[in-house]
C-alpha cells in the first residue's frame, strides 16, 4: 500500500474506534476507493500514561510508543496521527525517533480556539496526567489565553466520567457530562471549553443538543487528518 497514513491508538480502544468512525463519516466518498488509506496501531496494551506521569516509579509507557514508532518507520507512512491526548506528553521524545510527522493534536485545537478570537478563560478538560503536564496549558497560553485548569472538585467529576464510567462500564453519562461543563461555563466563566481527552471526545460524539460552547480536539485532529490525507492523494 502506498501513499498512506497510520494511526497510533488504543489508548483507549473506544476512544480510537470512535475517531476512525469521524474520520471514516467525514470522508467524502462516492465509492470504497474514496476513502483513505490508513494503518491502525490499536495497542491497548500499553502502560496507563496519567498514572505514569502522576507517579513516575509505575511502569513507563514510553517504550512501547517507541515500538510502536520504530515499527511505523519501517512502514514509511506519510504521516502519524497520535490519537491518545495525554500520550502528547512524550511528544518530542516520540517526533525525535522518526524523520515522519506526528500530529500534534494539542497544538491544533488550540489553534482553533485562537481562531476563534476567544478572549475570556478557556478551561482545560482532561485526564489528571494531561492537566499536570500541561501539555494543553502550554499551547494555549502561547497563543495568549487565559486558562483555567479544573479544581479539585471537577477535576474528581471529570476522572469519575473518564475512568469509571466510559473506561470501565463503556457508559456515556451525558448528565454528568452537562454538569461538569455547566460548572466551567456558569459558574467559573469560561468563555470556551476544550476536550483534551478521548474519551471525553466520544462523550461529546454521541451527546444530543449541547448547549455548551466545546472544542472538541479530536474532532479537530481528525479534520487535519483528512485534509493532508486528500493533500497528498493529489500530490501524486
Amino acid at each position: 500500500m502506498e501513499n498512506f497514513f497510520s494511526i497510533l491508538g488504543g489508548m483507549g480502544t473506544l476512544a480510537t474506534e470512535s475517531f476512525v468512525r469521524i474520520l471514516n463519516r467525514r470522508t467524502q466518498t462516492h465509492k470504497d476507493q474514496d476513502y483513505l488509506n490508513y494503518v491502525l496501531f490499536n495497542h491497548a496494551t500499553v502502560p496507563d500514561r496519567t498514572a505514569y506521569i502522576l507517579d513516575n516509579t509505575l511502569e513507563n509507557p514510553v517504550p512501547y510508543l517507541m515500538d510502536d514508532i520504530e515499527k511505523q518507520n519501517l512502514l514509511k507512512p506519510n504521516f502519524i496521527v497520535l490519537t491518545c491526548n495525554t500520550a502528547h506528553y512524550f511528544f518530542d521524545e516520540l517526533q525525535a525517533a522518526t524523520e515522519i510527522e506526528i500530529l500534534h493534536m494539542p497544538r491544533e485545537a488550540a489553534k482553533v480556539v485562537f481562531e476563534k478570537g476567544v478572549t475570556g478563560k478557556v478551561a482545560f478538560l482532561g485526564t489528571e496526567g494531561s492537566v499536570k503536564a500541561g501539555i494543553y496549558e502550554k499551547e494555549l497560553r502561547q497563543l495568549g489565553l487565559d486558562v483555567y485548569l479544573p479544581e479539585p472538585a471537577i477535576q474528581k467529576k471529570v476522572n469519575t466520567l473518564i475512568y469509571d464510567r466510559i473506561k470501565e462500564n463503556d457508559h456515556l453519562d451525558q448528565e454528568l457530562y452537562f454538569e461538569i461543563l455547566e460548572e466551567v461555563t456558569e459558574r467559573i466563566g469560561c468563555e470556551s471549553v476544550v476536550l483534551g481527552c478521548t474519551e471525553l471526545s466520544l462523550m461529546d460524539e454521541f451527546v444530543t443538543d449541547n448547549p455548551y460552547p466545546v472544542v472538541d480536539a479530536q474532532s479537530i485532529l481528525v479534520d487535519r487528518t483528512i485534509e493532508k490525507a486528500l493533500a497528498n492523494r493529489q500530490a501524486i
